[in-house]
């Protein structure tokens, strides 16, 4: 084991420490009487904002079930890995998850490029895996039902943003997109759908990570005078790009993803930057009984869409369990959709519907972030979109639709 597999087991321990984890140092010694699930999401890198929130919303889900008397008999205990954001290091932490903690599922993959170099492992060990990932590709894996995910598919994402751009009166919109799985089904979505509310795609390119300027790339988009820019990156190129777009003085609209433009973000750069900037994400389900119940559960006033979608996958795992009373990964690919959808009774909490299952009624999980009902392939079948706007370096709200 190498020093530095030591610091990062270190790292994520803290973490867990730190939001109340249902993994413990002495869980971790009682492994053979715990039901382990396994958790690999960003803690570092390019999704670094996201997963530990993510993270927090599982661990606050496994605390509520434990204090309930735990699953099958057992207390939840969460192998946590780190994926960095990096298909690399994703596959080996998924190999041990796998076949070190024999985890029935693997739940929390952020980024499309990990999600499908971690998908193969898992259908190949009949894993289980949950996901935010929304490149169409993913659910076109051959992965025989062994993946769900509670993002919307890049197909549906771009066909919202493409109608919300129009709605704001850009005419003239140049797409650029990091070098990711979603990059060309975004643009091919967006040509189809912007002509359709009046619009229209002047132009695309696809530009690579990690670059300290994109003002070549910036100066190429500029050249086709567009009214509209949609960037369709992470957080580290989106960041570089802003300031590029400044430098150059584009003075037209910015759209990218919430989880390209955090909070964390704004704070780095002189609100000039981003003034004006729009950001969308999958919306929650705000008027759902499951996200009152998210937001005390949190201690937070407003849990965004990764948190919710968080909450989820772990209600959904541990319903699925209690449904087919049994822990692997075939068992829930058999069995999430007898408790997530259909015309059992309702229920918003993972609690809630164990008490259900085990006085024998069927149950139809509605989610935080939304109805949890998933097509043959396993995509989500609709939801809502949250939109701000940058005034002041602070995100407006504008509306969910």
């Amino acid at each position: 084991m190498s020093g530095n597999t030591i610091s990062r087991r270190r790292a994520l321990q803290a973490i867990a420490a730190a939001a109340g984890t249902a993994v413990s140092a002495p869980a971790i010694l009682r492994a053979q009487d715990t039901l382990q699930l396994g958790v690999l999401t960003p803690l570092t890198g390019a999704g670094g904002f996201d997963g530990p929130r993510m993270l927090k919303a599982m661990q606050a889900v496994a605390t509520e079930v434990n204090a309930a008397g735990g699953l099958l008999g057992r207390q939840i205990s969460l192998i946590i890995e780190d994926d960095q954001t990096n298909p690399e290091p994703a596959v080996r932490a998924s190999r041990k998850l796998i076949d070190v903690s024999k985890v029935p599922v693997i739940m929390g993959t952020w980024a499309s490029a990990v999600t499908s170099a971690v998908a193969p492992v898992c259908w190949e060990s009949k894993t289980f895996l949950t996901t935010v990932s929304g490149a169409d590709s993913i659910t076109l894996l051959p992965h025989q039902g062994y993946l769900i995910r509670t993002q919307p598919n890049n197909h549906l994402q771009a066909q919202k943003h493409a109608e919300f751009i129009a709605s704001i009166g850009a005419k003239r919109v140049f797409c650029l997109s990091i070098q990711a799985p979603f990059a060309v089904p975004t643009q091919n979505r967006l040509s189809e759908v912007l002509p359709q509310k009046g619009s229209q795609l002047i132009g695309s390119l696809i530009y690579e990570k990690d670059k300290t300027t994109y003002r070549s790339e910036i100066d190429q988009a500029l050249r086709a005078k567009p009214d509209f820019l949609y960037l369709n990156g992470y957080a580290p190129d989106v960041t570089v790009m802003m300031r590029d777009l400044y430098r150059a003085g584009f003075d037209g609209g910015r759209l990218t993803q919430s989880y390209a433009l955090t909070s964390k973000v704004l704070e780095s750069l002189p609100p000039e930057v981003t003034e004006g900037a729009y950001t969308t994400q999958p919306s929650a389900d705000i008027d759902s009984p499951a996200f009152a119940r998210a937001v005390k559960r949190l201690g937070i006033d407003d849990p965004d869409s990764y948190e919710t979608q968080a909450t989820d996958w772990i209600s959904l795992v541990c319903l699925t369990i209690a449904k087919a009373k049994e822990a692997t990964g075939t068992a829930l690919r058999d069995n999430v959709r007898k408790i997530s959808q259909g015309s059992g009774m309702k229920v918003y909490t993972a609690v809630e519907g164990l008490k259900a299952l085990a006085e024998g009624k069927e149950i139809n999980y509605e989610g935080a972030s939304g109805p949890c009902d998933f097509t043959d392939i396993g995509d989500i079948q609709d939801c809502k979109f949250r939109y701000q706007q940058v005034a002041g370096g602070k995100f407006k709200f504008l509306k969910v639709a």
